[in-house]
């Protein structure tokens, strides 16, 4: 076996390990995540971000926070959503940052208008700090973030290995998974997102971060792995990791993952001469059918049940009456919020208490585009078409970066089924910004005109 083989071997080994202590020893999962922030500071620090390791140890924080919050390992219940802002201001620190983010500049000051008027419209009980932090924590992240990615030099290499560090985390809370839910034929009884195969957790929120896992062990398997033992190995995780998203039953995560998988062979498509078509049809039969076993096989193993899923259906095969479980109820009472306070908006949390006020429910809100809507009135619409637009023009000014369009639809169509309830719609996104080139570009260490 090569050195790098083994490197590579120990390093996914590591991480199974991980997992596992995380259900046998749960203590072990404190310690893991206080380490995370304490070793992340220490990297960027010592090596001074020359290679973006503001990145590197940004993308493990947003790999690892679903895992964390599932074993209680997270010193707070946001603090991966501060941890990437705190990596990314040191990273600004030692590398600048461009002046050429002005978007995001306004995208920022957009969100002070919803958080004054909440200081006056907030019920007196609100805690107003967790109102706020529940709800901007998504944003501000991303825009903090933006500021550092937009249009920064970075070679592909480093983006695959930004990549790596994202999806070592994931490995461990599949690990974590599977001890959890060995045997599926006593828990899966039903067609509903399912709590006992998502480690006792959220399952939107588990298979989120699994549709990003998958996406980014397949794209390893197609550009980053340098050996046939690496093909072998990442095809066996992103399968896996396949497996364990589809069986939580809750389908936003995993379409979303399958979409990135297609946009991104269709970008190498279109992208590559004969020679490489050709290469790429071999590589999509083959994924096409470990995809359709894998699925057969979820099949068997849950009784036709995922099917029926898929299918909106209940386990008596009969059609479910709402398509999105309830959850566009939740849009249209935002909507309708919206359309009373089309200005400014209701401000920022009070969304929820307007919704409860009217019907007598108290539901938090799944659809970030929605919530800025009845939140941040017509500041919101700005707001979300530069979030929209910004990635889109920058992708005609740089039409190599594959991973832009895949990382633009992972934050739009998780916003719209999971919100920003995680920090990696927003992590996502700030990397769609990278200007991703072939070599690798010089540093730059300060603040500069684009």
């Amino acid at each position: 076996m090569k050195n790098e083989d083994r490197s590579y071997l120990y390093l996914i080994l590591f991480h199974v390990v991980v997992g596992a202590l995380g259900y046998l020893l749960p203590f072990t999962a404190k310690i893991y995540g206080y380490s995370i922030f304490i070793f992340g500071i220490y990297y960027i620090v010592k090596k001074q971000n020359r290679n973006n390791e503001a990145l590197i140890a940004a993308a493990y924080v947003v790999g690892s926070e679903v895992f964390l919050r599932m074993t209680g390992g997270n010193p707070l219940y946001e603090i991966s959503k501060y941890g990437v802002v705190l990596f990314v201001l040191i990273g600004m620190y030692y590398s600048g940052f461009s002046k050429g983010a002005i978007p995001y500049w306004i995208f920022l000051l957009l969100l002070i208008p919803g958080v004054i008027i909440s200081t006056f419209v907030l019920n007196f009980d609100t805690n107003f700090r967790k109102a706020i932090a529940f709800n901007l924590s998504g944003p501000v992240c991303l825009g903090l973030a933006s500021l550092y990615t937009f249009r920064r030099k970075i070679g592909l290499d480093q983006m695959n290995t930004i990549l790596l560090s994202m999806g070592l985390p994931i490995i461990s809370c599949v690990a974590y998974l599977i001890f959890y839910t060995p045997d599926l034929q006593e828990v899966i009884t039903g067609t509903e997102s399912n709590f006992q195969t998502s480690g006792g957790y959220g399952p939107n929120q588990v298979a989120t971060v699994l549709g990003l896992g998958m996406f980014i062990f397949f794209s390893r398997v197609i550009l980053d792995s340098k050996t046939k033992f690496q093909i072998i190995i990442n095809l066996i995780l992103a399968l896996n990791i396949t497996y364990r998203g589809i069986i939580t039953f809750s389908r936003g995560g995993m379409i979303t993952g399958f979409l990135m998988i297609v946009l991104l062979l269709a970008f190498l498509y279109f992208k590559s001469n004969f020679g490489g078509r050709a290469k790429l049809n071999y590589i999509i039969v083959f994924l096409v059918f470990a995809m359709f076993v894998t699925w057969t096989f979820t099949s068997f193993q849950t009784g036709g049940l995922i099917d029926k899923r898929y299918a909106n259906q209940d386990a008596a095969g009969r059609a479910k009456e709402s398509q999105f479980t309830g959850r566009e109820d939740v849009a249209l009472n935002e909507i309708n919020t919206f359309l009373k306070n089309p200005i400014f908006g209701v401000g920022v949390g009070k969304g929820v208490e307007v919704r409860e006020d009217e019907t007598g429910i108290k539901v938090l809100s799944h659809d970030e585009i929605t919530r800025m809507l009845a939140e941040h009135g017509s500041l919101g619409i700005i707001a979300l078409l530069i979030l929209f637009f910004t990635p889109l023009v920058l992708y005609l000014e740089n039409k190599f970066n594959m991973f832009l369009l895949c990382f633009v639809a992972f934050w739009f169509l998780t916003i719209n089924h999971a919100a920003m309830r995680t920090a990696a719609p927003a992590f996502v996104y700030s990397l769609s910004l990278l200007n991703v080139q072939l070599g690798s570009p010089r540093r730059t260490s300060v603040v500069k005109e684009e």
